[in-house]
Parts: C-alpha cells; sequence; structure tokens
C-alpha cells in the first residue's frame, strides 16, 4: 500500500502525473517549449483572466517561497512602502523577506484564530497613504484559515494599491477570479491543489504591474520581470528549467479539466473536509478554528486532553499505516494538521479516521466529545 499524504503540499499525485515526469526532456525540445505555453495560458483560464485582458503567467524555478520572494523582492521600488497583512506563519515569512531585502514595509498582525479584517485594512490605508503595496495570505496553511481577499482587494483598488495574494495552498482548490478580486499578483505552485510534484512555483500577474519590475529585482535569479521577459522573448528559461516536473504539471492540469476543473476539485475537497471533520469528532477531537473561517484545504485539531498523547508517538503509528499527516505551527497552542487536497478522496479520509481511532485505542487515549 502507497503512503497517502493528508498534508498541505507536497501532496499525493496520480500515479499517470508521476508517470508524466519519467521521461527525459531537453530544456530546447520543441514538445517542452509547447508545454511551457500549455502551463502559462491554462493558469490565466483557471484564474479566470486572459493574456487578451492584459494578464501574464511567469514560471518561478525553485518552491512556492521562491515565487513569493520573486515577487516581493521584484515590485517594491525605493520610493514604495509594503503593507503586510499577517496572521500566521506565511504572512511572517513575507514580512521577513521584507526584512532581508531592506523593503520599506509595516506589518498588521491578526491573531492565529482571526481572519484579517477589512475594516482594520480600509482604516489603516486611509490614515497610511504612502502605502503602496498591500500583501496578504488568503489559505493561511499554519491554521487552514481563508482571508476574506475578495474584500480586501475591492478596498486596495478603491484606494489604488498593488495587491499581491500568496494562494498557494489554495489556487486550483478553490475558484478564485483574479479580475473582479483586484489582485495584481497571485502566487501559487506545482505541488498543491492542481496536484503536480515539487519543482516551480508561478505567477499570475497584470501585465502593467508587472512592467514596472522592470529594474528594480534585488536578486538576480528571482527577478521576476527579466524571468517573464525571457519566457516572452524566447519561450525559454534563463536557468535551467525543471523539465519533468512542468511535464507533470502539464499532465496535472489535463487531469484537473478531466475532473470537471476547479468546481469539481473543491467539491471533493469539501467532502473530504467533512468526512474528517465528523470522524474525527466523534472520536472526541476539537478543530482549533471556528467553523465560519475555517477554509476546505488544511484543517488544524488540537493536541487531546490526555497525559498519555505524544504527538510523535501518534505520528509514527499512523505513518507505519502509510498515513502522513503535519505537525502543527500554532504559536500559542498545541496542534496538528491534516490536509482535505490532493489526490485522495472520501474513502481514503474514512481509512485515516479509522486508523487514528484504532491507535488512540492502542495508546489507550479516551477523548470525551
Amino acid at each position: 500500500m502507497k503512503k497517502l499524504l493528508f498534508t498541505p503540499g507536497p501532496l499525493s499525485t496520480s500515479r499517470t502525473v508521476k508517470e508524466a515526469a519519467l521521461e527525459d526532456m531537453g530544456s530546447r525540445d520543441e514538445t517542452f517549449i509547447q508545454t511551457i505555453r500549455f502551463i502559462r495560458d491554462e493558469l490565466l483560464t483557471l484564474g479566470h483572466v486572459s493574456k487578451a485582458e492584459g494578464y501574464e503567467t511567469v514560471i518561478v524555478q525553485g518552491s512556492g517561497t521562491f515565487g513569493v520572494e520573486s515577487v516581493i523582492s521584484s515590485i517594491i521600488g525605493e520610493n514604495d512602502h509594503l503593507l503586510i497583512l499577517s496572521n500566521g506563519a506565511y504572512g511572517e515569512r513575507i514580512v521577513k523577506m521584507a526584512v532581508i531585502h531592506r523593503l520599506p514595509h509595516t506589518v498588521i498582525r491578526f491573531e492565529e484564530d482571526e481572519i484579517t479584517d477589512p475594516e482594520t485594512v480600509q482604516q489603516f490605508l486611509s490614515q497610511h497613504p504612502h502605502i503602496t503595496h498591500v500583501a496578504c495570505i488568503h489559505s493561511e496553511t499554519t491554521t487552514g484559515l481563508f482571508n476574506p481577499i475578495q474584500k480586501i482587494g475591492g478596498i486596495c483598488a478603491a484606494a489604488g494599491k498593488t495587491f499581491i495574494v500568496d494562494a498557494m495552498s489554495s489556487f486550483g482548490g478553490v475558484e478564485i477570479d483574479i479580475k473582479s478580486a483586484h489582485i495584481q499578483f497571485l502566487v501559487s505552485s506545482s505541488n498543491k491543489c492542481i496536484e503536480g510534484i515539487p519543482g516551480f512555483a508561478f505567477v499570475i500577474a497584470q501585465k502593467d504591474a508587472l512592467q514596472t519590475a522592470k529594474g528594480r529585482a534585488r536578486s538576480l535569479s528571482l527577478d521576476l520581470y527579466e524571468q517573464w521577459l525571457g519566457l516572452e522573448t524566447s519561450g525559454q528559461f534563463r536557468f535551467t528549467p525543471p523539465t519533468l516536473s512542468m511535464m507533470a504539471f502539464r499532465q496535472a492540469l489535463m487531469e484537473l479539466r478531466e475532473e470537471g476543473g476547479i468546481p469539481a476539485r473543491e467539491a471533493r475537497y469539501r467532502q473530504n473536509k467533512s468526512v474528517l471533520d465528523s470522524g474525527l469528532d466523534a472520536l472526541g477531537f476539537s478543530q482549533y478554528l471556528r467553523p465560519e473561517i475555517q477554509g476546505h484545504i488544511i484543517t488544524s485539531f488540537l493536541y487531546p486532553d490526555h497525559p498519555g498523547f505524544q504527538f510523535e508517538e501518534f505520528y509514527r503509528r499512523l505513518s507505519e499505516r502509510n498515513f502522513v499527516i503535519y505537525p502543527g505551527k500554532l504559536s500559542k497552542t498545541n496542534a496538528f494538521r491534516i490536509g482535505n487536497i490532493g489526490q485522495i478522496f472520501p474513502e481514503d479520509v474514512q481509512a485515516l479516521v479509522r486508523a487514528i481511532g484504532e491507535i488512540m485505542e492502542e495508546m489507550q487515549i479516551t477523548v470525551h466529545p
């Protein structure tokens, strides 16, 4: 039995996606050039935008963090000021980027179990007109909450601010209309809800905003404008591309189409979460977040209030049964995380719940709902 990854990424992938990465591919091969073109166009379609409407896709080698840093370090000019909205570890990661690159920035922090409040953002922007860019996480993977990017994007548009969204663990698993959300830069990666394998990030950018990055980059390899220009002019990457990851991603995009697109995938993920929630609730586990702010991508569960519960032992026993979950990243309490995304189905979640019940019995831990 293969291991199933109930994590926020890397994820379990289909056999056919993995097989697409088995054949060596040259970076100048015409098949690969066509694959780049297909991926860039298809991602625009998934975001409900197009080149004709003035949007571009830029592919960046590396993990999703490389993509976010490429945007942050490339588009903020010397006279600009970045507002970072943070309510978890990934918002704080953008803060670290801003510090390292010495970008003028301000941070508004919210509690990890609270969404970013649009009214607070609106009031702050009205009081600080020097802000030029706003960065926000959509699905904050620390906890699994969804921040209200549609409302925040509208506020940014009304105030004339450039809106940057880290949609790492949500794009492809939830409908996002980039234009109506007034997003100038959306970042995600190959190994999340589109169910590819690790290897690259991608940025869906409004072309006018992207072109302002010319000459601003603080890094050679993460220069977003030059990366886009290379892809546009020659169809080539400036540096060695992740050829096999991209071939696998092409297959993953085709399988997303076959499943019925993002609406069908979102429905499957929501069903996964429903099975997980009811199953672990019956076992006595409590969720960290209130239901109204909880997304369907990943769920944080509090450690049972029992002296015999040791997460490392719990994790080991699950892994021996071929189920892989994630430890928590909360700063104030102990929790573990279970992802509802990837090539997993409700019956897989049911099997996970049964395994958790068996392990709790083995560890002689009884938790009362």
